[in-house]
């Protein structure tokens, strides 16, 4: 204490105030742990604590920048907390305001992590292009006012405290310091504070990358510090392609789609397709999206709480693709997939969102025949998908809340069954051939039942224990979810009742998948804790009274191939530009894989096969080779299969290269017929 009392007042108040402050960070650490850490899938020792200590490290960085200007600053007489009231009035103001928006930040991570099961990045100023709507959805999912009343709380706490500090130290003795000393103590705590901001004794700063530490998700996760490694995600802007890396994989890309003619040069990535596997005579077609739609939690995964019979028939009497993927988690993303054969690579927003590149060919400019609907329950201008959808689409008959007569059910319009029921009375009125999107919703936060639901009945005879161990985070969730598939089944029912229904297919997938503990009825990397395919895998179904033989398929399959298949189906010969392929031309069969991608700065990049899964960082770093069916698939089988993993890696770099570089040269006047 007596050491404590002989340092200049400025240095005592920061002594306190960063090591309290400090310790409320990490405070909030060891809650969002106890939040969000999986019991069925726990860290091991070491990495919860390299975890804690990386985080400590971040979250004392933070504070050191916080209180940067007031070291700085604080040593002027005139600008000093402890000579003048008005100076520390306004160095408590500064210091309150950053205070209140690290808090903010800390309870939008909070949120965030429990809505996405990932932390607050920069891709999450999406949601404020459609504020009204993530605002009514925040409003509709958590108890708004009472978290209010904490920030509110938290920051009042915050000044009493930090004034009663000020005032104390004020009311301590001032030392009398030579100039020698004055200097030689200046020098030392600038030292410190700056050997507590780089937090490292080598070349280089601690850096968000040392978070990326373990294989395990959650311990990178538990790492980050939310406000730093938002600004980490700020600092990276838009994608951009790099034709040198572009040129570099042209051949492999080329080959893997199957194009004639190859031009390095000019990068030719232009094929013209003729159909496969054509079903009918001018058939219609029916696409229902179904939302957050996971493999692992639906009934075709073998679930034993049987979510989704509907769905489930459907695939039973239909074509079943049971190893189909999303590129990427994020409904926006799964919309402009599906419509440009593309997956999303726009690292902060979605590519909707980029005006830059949201006119694109479509595989759909060439249903010339066909009328075209989009039924959506909500507005069109969620995730600026109207722009994309005008644009992919021609003659677009699209349809919003407003155009239904059924009451809007919450902050994504109208309910999921209601969706459906409209969206029948529409295709029955249709001039047919018809290409149609049934894009739902409703198995998403708040997860509201609307109070028509058509007989459906709630379940909630199932305790938690068991609706977690089957993959659900909640009771509600595992409603909604069956409610989807009830919305599905009743949709099927009308349908049949319907002129259309004889020669239609019906085409269902879920947008993506979802993060969680997967539970034990599938393999075990589907989990967030180990190789999080749960996230991407979704179950893909064609259903027709045309087709005559149920099928099951194996084949590993993509988004990115959702509008070739259908356009062999529909007996349409097309010019591909992209990255899809027909899921039924047999030319592909010894090479079937999907992309994947995980937006960060660094984004986790990889493409799924048949047994391995190849997944590196984009800079190489976290590369491996493994096991997708293996009891331990983080094990990295790289080093047992050299040239598979050179010929993936090849791949997936070469895929993400070109889905930068595509988007800019894929307008409809780009493309040659």
């Amino acid at each position: 204490m007596n050491i404590f009392l002989k340092l200049p007042k400025l240095l005592r108040f920061l002594i306190v105030f960063i090591t309290s402050l400090t310790l409320l960070f990490v405070l909030m650490r060891v809650a969002f742990y106890i939040a969000f850490n999986d019991p069925s899938a726990p860290l091991t020792t070491h990495d919860l604590l390299k975890s804690m200590w990386l985080g400590f490290r971040f979250d004392l960085r933070m504070v050191v920048v916080m209180v940067a200007p007031l070291f700085f600053l604080g040593w002027i007489k005139w600008l000093s907390p402890f000579r003048y009231n008005l100076s520390r009035y306004v160095w408590l103001g500064y210091l309150s305001i950053v205070f209140a928006v690290y808090a903010m930040f800390y309870v939008v991570d909070f949120g965030y992590y429990a809505y996405l099961s990932t932390r607050l990045d920069f891709t999450s100023v999406r949601f404020l292009q459609d504020p009204l709507i993530s605002a009514e959805m925040v409003w509709e999912s958590y108890s708004v006012i009472w978290i209010a009343i904490g920030i509110l709380v938290a920051n009042l706490s915050f000044i009493v405290l930090t004034n009663r500090l000020f005032n104390k130290i004020t009311e301590q003795k001032d030392v009398q310091l030579s100039v020698l000393k004055g200097v030689l103590i200046g020098f030392v705590s600038f030292l410190v504070m700056f050997v507590m901001g780089y937090s490292k004794l080598s070349q280089y700063p601690l850096r968000w990358s040392d978070a990326a530490f373990s294989k395990h998700p959650f311990a990178i996760q538990l790492t980050y510090n939310p406000i730093h490694y938002f600004l980490d995600t700020f600092k990276n802007g838009r994608v951009s392609y790099d034709e040198v890396k572009v040129r570099k994989y042209y051949p492999i890309v080329a080959d893997y789609l199957g194009v004639k003619n190859k031009d390095i040069r000019n990068l030719n990535f232009q094929r013209k397709i003729t159909p496969t596997h054509p079903i009918g005579k001018n058939p219609n077609v029916v696409i229902v999206i179904m939302e957050s739609f996971a493999s692992y939690k639906s009934s075709l995964s073998g679930n034993p709480l049987n979510p989704s019979p509907h769905v489930k028939e459907l695939a039973d009497n239909g074509l079943y693709f049971k190893n189909y993927f999303s590129p990427a988690t994020g409904t926006a993303r799964s919309i402009y997939c599906t419509l440009t054969s593309l997956p999303d690579v726009e690292l902060t927003g979605t590519s909707s969102r980029n005006p830059l590149i949201v006119n694109q060919y479509s595989i759909a400019h060439d249903f010339i025949a066909c009328e075209k609907s989009y039924f959506i329950g909500g507005s069109a201008s969620w995730g600026n998908i109207r722009g994309m959808l005008n644009q992919s689409l021609d003659n677009l008959n699209l349809y919003e809340e407003e155009n239904y007569e059924a009451p809007r059910t919450d902050v994504w319009g109208i309910s999921d069954i209601d969706l459906a029921h409209e969206a029948n009375g529409f295709l029955s009125q249709m001039k047919e051939p018809f290409f149609s999107v049934i894009q739902t919703s409703g198995n998403h936060r708040p997860y509201t039942i609307p109070d028509n639901s058509y007989d459906f009945k709630v379940r909630d005879d199932v305790s938690v224990d068991e609706i977690r161990k089957y993959g659900f985070s909640s009771l509600e969730e595992y409603n909604s979810f069956r409610f989807m598939d009830y919305s599905v089944g009743h949709f099927m029912e009308e349908a049949k009742k319907s002129d259309y229904y004889k020669n239609t297919i019906f085409v269902f997938y879920g947008d993506h998948g979802i993060s969680g503990n997967a539970g034990q009825h599938v393999p075990k990397g589907e989990s967030s804790s180990n190789l999080d395919i749960g996230a991407l895998r979704v179950p893909f179904i064609i259903f027709s009274p045309l087709i005559k033989e149920p099928k099951v398929y194996d084949k590993v399959v993509s988004e990115s191939d959702v509008m070739p298949t259908i356009a062999s189906m529909l007996n349409i010969s097309y010019t591909a530009t992209t990255i899809g392929r027909d899921m039924f031309d047999p030319q592909f069969d010894d090479e079937r894989y999907a992309f994947t991608i995980t937006h960060s700065p660094n984004p986790l990049i990889g493409l799924l096969g048949e047994k391995y899964y190849f997944r590196t960082r984009y800079d190489g770093t976290m590369s491996g080779l493994y096991d997708i069916y293996s009891d331990k698939p983080l094990v990295n089988h790289a080093e047992g299969h050299p040239i598979l993993l050179k010929k993936m890696k090849d791949l997936t770099y070469g895929i993400f290269e070109s889905a930068k570089y595509i988007p800019y040269f894929n307008k409809r006047e780009d493309v040659q017929k």
